[in-house]
């Protein structure tokens, strides 16, 4: 049978505290009783070359911890995050639930286990090294201890609460998320910026936000309560503002404090795209054919000035007028799909703005990006028209622009078809989320 034997010896570097500590570990695993918790199974003085000390015997887990997993090159989807944090609330709420609350101080990746995957699970969590485990009594202690990245503030105060060791929790997920830990990443008062390194949803950004706030009077609170967010999307009041919309509105809003996020699937084909659809081919071709003259001419005028005309200028030119042709069609062929499957998608967090355009999900376009900080208006237009080369009156719908210094991010045009109602309500919710007035041209 493996076992771990965790030793403590009187060498120089010795306090009364780590004594303390150790002998605290030894007697609340006595009391354990968690299948993702190690098992206690002995507790011992001994004598050594090294030196006397104290032993503690524990089971052995045969699983590698998350920042091994991390350093080997393995990355964690949302999926992942999900089903690590789930399970790992499910331990803290064991702990917890103790009386007193037994709270560990110290919840990092080297400390949660990871065995491999098990079928369609991510496989068995564990948390060790309690070390550190300090039952709440009395308000707290005064002992610091805990890792810097991990360690909410009131920690390095001496004192520590259930929702310290939320905290750690959500430090530890963001590492996971990032590969980075949390004492690596930027930081605006005091909070983790993270969300511009990841690709997971508005949601679940917002939870570990929520996780690792600064002030523990803004932080989720319990076990419970982090995990009623974590699944129904529950972050609490004034943490998630909801919002109204149109009646047949297919435009998807989210709204939470660290994050704006306006979501406009097209899929309309207009009788206008329609017609230039039809019109596409038999102008392309024309065009095509006058390239194809032109080049004609223009190599044999060439050739003639310094050399002779031969025959194989034809196939050349011919070739240009099929590039032509294949271009124009092509284009319109991307238009066709941008109007069926495209979506526009507008996000806003603590420090960037930015819109991108994706077809089934892949941004099919470079982004706008800009600062946050640049953004200086809200403007709303009012339905115009101008004529086109026909002569004919063509309407322009009405349009929200967000100006970021010199850079515009415009949500309605004829592409972005919005109705004057989705306007209207995607201009006031703008407007309030940041705190700017609408400005009007009309």
């Amino acid at each position: 049978m493996l076992v771990v034997v965790k030793l403590l010896l009187f060498s120089p570097d010795f306090t009364w505290e780590h004594l303390k500590l150790f002998e605290r570990e030894a007697e609340v695993l006595k009391f354990l009783e968690n299948p993702a918790i190690p098992q206690y199974l002995d507790y011992f003085d001994v004598e050594m070359e090294l030196g006397k000390g104290f032993a503690l015997v524990q089971t052995y887990i045969e699983a590698k911890s998350l920042s091994d997993w991390i350093e080997s090159g393995r990355t964690f989807s949302e999926n992942d995050i999900k089903a690590i944090a789930k399970e790992l609330l499910k331990i803290l709420d064991y702990l917890h639930s103790r009386q007193p609350p037994v709270i560990h101080r110290d919840i990092k990746p080297s400390n949660i286990l990871l065995a491999d995957r098990s079928g369609n699970s991510i496989g068995q969590v564990y948390l060790i090294d309690l070390g550190s485990v300090q039952t709440a009594v009395h308000g707290g202690t005064r002992t610091i201890v805990g890792t810097y990245g991990y360690m909410p503030l009131e920690q390095f105060g001496g004192k520590t609460t259930p929702a310290s060791d939320l905290y750690a929790l959500g430090a530890t997920l963001i590492y996971l998320a990032t590969g980075q830990h949390p004492d690596q990443l930027p930081q605006e008062q005091m909070c983790i910026q993270f969300e511009e390194q990841v690709n997971l949803s508005p949601h679940l950004i917002d939870w570990l936000k929520s996780m690792t706030e600064p002030s523990i009077d803004l932080r989720l609170k319990s076990v419970k309560q982090a995990l009623e967010a974590l699944e129904t999307s529950n972050l609490g009041k004034n943490q998630l503002t909801a919002v109204t919309k149109p009646d047949g509105s297919r435009v998807q809003v989210t709204k939470t404090r660290h994050l704006l996020e306006i979501v406009i699937p097209l899929g309309r084909f207009s009788s206008k795209l329609i017609l230039s659809t039809i019109l596409t081919i038999p102008i392309s071709g024309l065009l095509a054919m006058m390239v194809t003259i032109i080049s004609y001419i223009v190599f044999n005028i060439i050739l003639a000035i310094y050399g002779n005309p031969t025959l194989w200028v034809i196939p050349i030119a011919t070739v240009m007028g099929f590039i032509l042709f294949f271009l124009l069609v092509l284009r319109q062929i991307r238009i066709i799909i941008l109007s069926l499957f495209g979506t526009i998608r507008l996000r806003i967090t603590q420090s960037k703005i930015y819109r991108s355009l994706e077809i089934f999900g892949l941004k099919c376009w470079l982004p706008l990006v800009a600062s946050r900080q640049n953004i200086i208006k809200i403007e709303l237009t009012s339905v115009s028209s101008q004529k086109d080369f026909k002569g004919e009156n063509w309407t322009i719908p009405p349009e929200i622009n967000i100006w970021a210094g010199t850079k515009k991010f415009t949500l309605g045009n004829n592409i972005i078809s919005l109705t004057p109602p989705e306007v209207d309500w995607l201009a006031q919710e703008l407007s309030a989320w940041l705190n700017l007035p609408i400005s009007k041209d009309f």
